[in-house]
Formats: structure tokens, C-alpha cells, sequence
């Protein structure tokens, strides 16, 4: 499709990156989005002095912090948090006043803490943002400018199915999570509705353990957004689905008035590895393939740091992923925990 955008403007002088946190994400995603950029990382930091030296080495950057205080006393630095939410509050609180730093999602473990860490961002003076990068898949930026441009017409459907078997042994840090599909996976989907059609009113949930990983909390839920009688936005998450490739799915279909839209994100499909994403647009009855640039991993990556660099840099005037816009995932989040809970409407008595 001429004329539309697949990849966030990048900074015109990036600023040197110190990674805090050099586990899986950072070498997945983080780290060789900066590499293929060419944008400077002054230094990684990791709890584990043995895993952020094996980090280092795998991307050939000089410095290994050995200390987070070391790590913020890095001059000029934006930090990049690829860390688990439960210990992004006890690292911003240690940053510098007025720094930016761009945190890993889930924004804290519930939305108790997404306060306090907003809370802390606005006493420091932080410009801050949380990577909720499918915002900035290409598939997602073209889908984006096609509604903003009325492509579609009035969006009237939504509809997310993810059907994968989700390597959660990978992430161990996962097994003490209280809650999981939705903060560290689904909320992606959420984020991105949000920022496709506004703010639901409310939200029905379910979330489930599922009876073969019993260390894991919740890995499969159905979600529906409530958007009145404007919008039917239902989400399928099943991470556990055993039965083969054959039929696993990670797509999203959009319909509106005039057209419709469908893209797919490969990597759910394979972590972390899949087939390219893609991205099929529906007009008058005749659907068309979307060339992409690239797919949700790596590409994605690319989204948040520039757009938080540039609004550092004066380039861009609006932090996409802000954490005061975060705050109100973090809120969507929360709310499929509360339906969870309470349970569905009673089925009647019938005679």
C-alpha cells in the first residue's frame, strides 16, 4: 500500500543505551535491534554478573556494570529495563532525576504497582515509557494509518486469536508470577486495541491455569472488550494448545463499514523464530496481500527506543507508550482479573 508507514522515523543522533537486564528478551529483541541500527550501548547490568558477561560478549559491547549505581552513573544514558515487572520500581526509583528510560511490560505485576512506578516516574521527572512494542509491528503501523485514514470505515469488529503452544519454560522467571497470560503476553493485544479503537468502557474475562503445567498461573483466557453497541472485540488466548502446527493461529481481523483487515504475527507460531508476519487488506469483496518490511520480532523493537529517543532529542512531541498512557493498560489488565474472579451471570433456574 503507497503512501503508508511501516517503521517508526528513527533519532537523527541516538544516545548511548545502557541495558539493564541481559537475560532472554535483550539478547532475542533488544540488543540485536540496536546492533542491526548501529545505535551505541554503552553497557549491560544483570543481577547475575555471569549471564550480563556472556551478553556482552555475544554483542561485543565493552562495558559490564557491576552495580546498578554504576549502571545510572552512566553519563547521558537512556535505560533500556528488560526486566520482570516486579523489579522495574526498585530500579527507577535509582535512576537519575530527569533521565528517560524505557521499562519491559508489564508496567509492575498489577496495577497497585503500575501507581507506585508512575508515581515515582513523575517525582524523578522521568521521561518514561513502557515497550509495548506491537504497537510498532509493520502490520500494526500500516493497519493504524489505514483506520486513521478511513481505509476501512467505521471499525465494527475485532477480533484476536492466538491458538500456540507457548514456550513458558523459557522465561523461569515465570513460575513465581501470581498472575501470567495477560500482563505478560496478552496485554500486547490489549495495548494495541486500545490504540487502534479507543478505550473500552469495560471488560469480561476469564483466565485459566491449564492442568499440565502446574507451575504456571493463568495461560489460556477469553476476553471481551466492552465497546457498546459500536464495536464487537472478542480475544481467544490459548498458549497451551498441544495438538501440533497444524492448525495454531496468532492473527487479528478487523472489519469495518467499507473493508476489512487481517494480519498474523509469525513468531507466536514458532518462538522465537516463526514465519514472517503478514498482512491482508478486504475491499469490495477482493482481499490483497501488504508487502512488510519486517515482523513483530525483531522489528517492533525498533518502535519504542526511537520514538523515546526523539521525544528526548525534541523530534517527536508525543511518548507513544508513555507510562501515562500505559497506566490505562495496566487498568484494562486489572479489570480481566476482577471479571475473572467474580465469575459469570448465574444460568437461571428453568422449571
Amino acid at each position: 500500500m503507497a503512501g503508508v508507514t511501516q517503521a517508526w522515523p528513527r533519532p537523527t543522533r541516538p544516545r548511548p543505551i545502557v541495558v539493564v537486564g541481559a537475560g532472554g528478551i535483550a539478547r532475542a529483541a533488544h540488543l540485536p535491534t540496536y546492533r542491526a541500527l548501529g545505535w551505541p550501548v554503552a553497557g549491560v547490568y544483570d543481577l547475575r554478573a555471569h549471564v550480563a558477561k556472556a551478553t556482552a560478549d555475544a554483542f561485543a559491547i565493552d562495558t559490564v556494570f557491576a552495580s546498578l549505581a554504576d549502571a545510572a552513573g552512566a553519563p547521558g544514558a537512556i535505560f533500556d529495563l528488560a526486566v520482570p515487572g516486579d523489579q522495574i520500581l526498585a530500579i527507577v526509583a535509582q535512576l537519575p532525576r530527569g533521565s528517560a528510560v524505557l521499562m519491559q511490560k508489564p508496567m509492575g505485576p498489577d496495577l497497585g504497582a503500575a501507581q507506585a512506578i508512575l508515581r515515582c516516574c513523575r517525582e524523578r521527572a522521568l521521561t518514561a515509557a513502557v515497550n509495548f512494542q506491537l504497537r510498532f509491528a509493520p502490520n500494526v503501523l500500516v493497519l493504524r494509518d489505514l483506520i486513521a485514514r478511513g481505509g476501512l470505515g467505521d471499525i465494527v469488529d475485532i477480533d484476536v486469536r492466538i491458538v500456540i503452544d507457548q514456550p513458558w519454560h523459557v522465561w523461569t522467571f515465570l513460575e513465581r508470577a501470581p498472575r501470567l497470560e495477560v500482563p505478560y503476553h496478552s496485554i500486547h493485544y490489549l495495548d494495541t486495541i486500545r490504540w487502534l479503537a479507543g478505550e473500552p468502557s469495560g471488560v469480561y474475562c476469564r483466565t485459566l491455569r491449564h492442568p499440565a503445567l502446574p507451575a504456571f498461573a493463568d495461560t489460556r483466557s477469553s476476553i471481551v472488550l466492552d465497546y457498546g453497541d459500536r464495536i464487537r472485540c472478542s480475544l481467544t488466548l490459548n498458549h497451551t494448545h498441544r495438538a501440533g502446527a497444524t492448525h495454531r493461529a496468532s492473527e487479528m481481523m478487523v472489519e469495518g463499514l467499507t473493508g476489512a483487515a487481517r494480519v498474523t504475527w509469525g513468531v507466536n507460531l514458532a518462538y522465537p523464530s516463526g514465519p514472517p508476519d503478514t498482512m491482508d487488506v478486504a475491499r469490495m469483496g477482493q482481499w490483497t496481500a501488504v508487502p512488510l518490511r519486517g515482523s513483530w520480532f525483531t522489528e517492533a523493537f525498533e518502535g519504542p527506543m526511537s520514538n523515546l529517543q526523539r521525544v528526548v532529542a525534541g523530534e517527536d512531541r508525543v511518548l507513544v507508550t508513555g507510562v501515562e498512557d500505559a497506566i490505562k493498560t495496566m487498568a484494562l489488565v486489572e479489570a480481566c482479573y476482577t471479571s475473572s474472579a467474580s465469575g459469570g451471570t448465574p444460568v437461571p433456574a428453568w422449571e
